[in-house]
């Protein structure tokens, strides 16, 4: 088949492939480039049939348009300029590069010297002539049409919202009602089984971890290993073809609109920091051949070198306003095509970055918080980077929600029974005020989690003292090595069942702790069934039974107290509030929290600074501005990481009796028993009471009393 471009001036502003219904509109940035050659390949890939210069350049935009090509084109681009590292420029037509604006990806990537711009074996300013299509992905034009038969975003609220992280292949893999031919697939993700599982536990949003076309790496498939989580992006457009049933990306469409069905939101998990080129003696892939000086941040000291503050060789120049560009299309057209409902950031400070220094005004977040569409869709960054000054807990902007590692560590350390901890535990209950009580922002700005892809399972936490990472061929040398773990005396799976039912009373305390705390819960796919993965912290490589869920070890008496746990958190909106609570009172003089010795007077200065202390009560109620406010009935809890002890439950708001709904160390945990004070707290346990019954509201003395302690566990003033 004989291909030219069009003579007729037809210019659209979209880059990437563009099918028009009678042909196709290609367009690719480069500032630098001297020219730019279209080259078409045969359906398979493996022949290339036509190398076009593009014809139009404006704006740094190369363009054309050919009539008669449609969906199904496989295609990629050859950029000529100068081979000039010194200077930050690594053109080399050798090379065929993946369309930054792909929709779909095809073939796979064959680990060859000939897919680097330099020569293997001599350094990054020698040139490679060797030509890299045969062992290239490809780009393939896609028809936009489908029938999304009515679905719409949810936009369920944050304080409605339970996140749940999972992984395409690791939620599928095992699970005995997932058909073979889908498991490990978008389609099995959004099977019957997995949704009946999701809903059951009543997650309200799923979390998938990098869905977005990534390669494997060359180093780990040396090792026989895999590029199992993804964060290694090189098509911000297309989905991650391996995680197809066939060959059409409808497939990743056909999930969205089952979990908009079954009223689950889905998050994708990006990687805008970086890209799997790596650092300069990296391949030559796409970005880096497009125009590697525009792409990529390089060192301010040595143009040779990119400037890396990811960990992983590069990193992304959104600095530049088309690099911007390219990373809010993305952004966009997986809310507008895909019908995505928000974005979890890997390593957000990274794009904070301005100057090289994070800045919470930068130009990415600006450009995100007056964008009409992105502004509406769920936003969590993960607020760190390991760049000088990249740890940001607590410092991005609203719409922005953040994952709260402070969270995770004080509640695994304050259940382990390290001292001096009720303080943390008190900022942790309550939404993490000190970090996120600022600018305006929300009590639901922490995303809560007790442990997440990277780092131990919960199942873990409470098996392991230490790492057993040596399945990644590095010596056991990667990984985190303080994880604030307790194995509770034998290092991973035991037949002892004194053990294993102190763990699982551990995992019942750390859950409970998850859903009666402010912000947002998040939950790693398998922790509610008990999943292990052996001792492995970083199973980025694993794709296997040790990064798989393994359901055939489903804990059925954990999913059902996870289940129960959920279900009370949604029956009691005064967990799960908007506003951070301050400790002010309504009119009436009924308050909103207060904190509680075991002998029932308030939290004193001399309890808060007891690194003794173990046990913790806490009162809680509806902000006094929340317009249902005369409905503050609240809950009562209690935090116990040390041995049995009595208790006296106070009287407040006027409550003097008190029904108990949950004790995680009671034979039945969630029996509804009305109790009389003083009760007996068993050891290592968390109790939840609501009122029975109700008397006068407290005189303004005990008020102005607990006022002056309730500060969420700092010392007052």
């Amino acid at each position: 088949m004989s291909y030219s471009f069009s003579e007729l001036d037809f210019l659209k502003p979209e880059l990437g492939a563009e099918y028009t219904g009678s042909g196709t509109h290609f367009a690719v940035y480069s500032a630098h480039a001297e020219q730019m050659e279209l080259c078409l390949f045969s359906a398979d890939g493996k022949k290339e049939e036509a190398r076009l210069p593009l014809p139009k350049r404006e704006g740094d935009i190369w363009s054309g348009y050919i009539a008669g090509v449609g969906p199904g084109t496989v295609y990629g681009y050859r950029a000529h300029g100068p081979y000039d590292p010194k200077n930050g420029h690594r053109f080399n037509p050798n090379k065929l590069l993946l369309d930054p604006y792909a929709k779909q990806v095809v073939g796979d990537l064959k680990w060859d010297d000939a897919l680097y711009g330099y020569t293997i074996g001599k350094d990054d300013l020698s040139f490679d002539e060797r030509d890299s299509a045969p062992f290239m992905v490809k780009g393939v034009v896609q028809d936009p049409d489908f029938d999304w038969d009515g679905d719409q975003a949810i936009r369920r609220p944050w304080t409605e919202t339970i996140v749940y992280e999972a992984h395409v292949r690791g939620m599928t893999m095992t699970h005995p009602k997932v058909p073979d031919r889908l498991r490990g697939t978008f389609l099995g993700m959004a099977s019957d089984p997995i949704i009946e599982h999701l809903t059951k536990l009543g997650v309200s949003a799923i979390e998938l971890l990098p869905i977005q076309f990534f390669p494997n790496d060359r180093y780990l498939e040396e090792k026989n290993l895999t590029n199992y989580w993804g964060y290694q992006t090189l098509g911000f457009f297309a989905p991650q073809s391996r995680y197809l049933s066939g060959d059409k990306i409808t497939e990743i469409k056909t999930m969205v609109r089952k979990f908009h069905a079954a009223g689950i939101e889905v998050i994708m998990d990006v990687v805008y920091n970086h890209t799997a080129e790596g650092s300069e003696r990296g391949p030559t892939l796409s970005f880096r051949g497009l125009d590697n000086a525009s792409y990529y941040i390089l060192s301010p000291d040595d143009a040779r070198h990119t400037f890396d503050t990811t960990g992983t060789g590069n990193t992304l120049n959104i600095a530049n306003p088309m690099v911007m560009r390219m990373v809010l299309d993305s952004l966009r057209y997986w809310v507008g095509v895909m019908h995505i409902d928000g974005f979890r950031f890997d390593l957000a400070s990274t794009l904070g970055r301005q100057d090289l220094e994070f800045d919470r005004q930068g130009i990415f977040f600006s450009a995100i918080r007056q964008d009409p569409i992105l502004a509406g869709v769920k936003l969590i960054a993960e607020p760190w980077d390991v760049g000088e000054g990249g740890y940001q807990v607590g410092g991005f902007p609203h719409p922005f929600r953040e994952w709260n590692d402070k969270f995770r560590d004080d509640v695994r350390r304050f259940w382990k029974g390290d001292g001096g901890l009720v303080s943390s535990l008190s900022q942790r209950i309550t939404g993490s005020a000190v970090q996120f009580n600022h600018s305006d922002r929300g009590a639901t700005s922490s995303v809560n989690l007790l442990s997440a892809h990277d780092g131990f399972t919960l199942m873990d936490t409470v098996s392991f003292n230490d790492k057993h990472n040596e399945a990644n061929g590095e010596d056991n040398n990667d990984g985190h090595s303080d994880n604030h773990s307790d194995n509770m005396g034998a290092e991973g799976a035991t037949d002892d069942q004194g053990i294993n039912d102190n763990r699982a009373r551990r995992r019942r305390n750390m859950m409970a702790t998850l859903m009666l705390s402010q912000g947002v819960p998040m939950i790693v796919a398998g922790d509610e069934i008990g999943n292990s993965q052996h001792g492995n912290n970083n199973a980025y490589c694993q794709d296997n039974e040790i990064g798989w869920i393994d359901w055939s070890g489903l804990d059925d008496p954990f999913l059902t107290f996870c289940q129960k746990m959920i279900a009370l958190r949604k029956a009691h909106p005064e967990l799960h509030q908007e506003r951070f609570l301050t400790g002010e009172t309504s009119d009436d003089g009924r308050i909103e929290i207060a904190w509680y010795k075991h002998d029932g007077t308030f939290m004193d200065d001399g309890a808060w600074n007891d690194g003794e202390l173990r046990v913790l009560g806490v009162y809680i109620s509806r902000s006094v501005h929340t317009p249902d406010s005369e409905k503050m009935d609240g809950l009562f809890m209690l935090f116990n990481a040390g041995g049995d002890c009595e208790i006296s439950l106070p009287e407040v708001n006027g409550i003097d009796h008190w029904q108990r709904l949950v004790e995680t160390g009671a034979d039945d945990a969630f029996e509804i028993i009305d109790v009389d004070s003083p009760i007996t707290l068993y050891r290592e346990s968390v109790a939840v009471f609501a009122p029975k019954g109700a008397t006068e509201p407290p005189k303004e003395a005990d008020t102005a009393e607990r006022r002056r302690w309730f500060n969420f566990g700092r010392k007052p003033k």
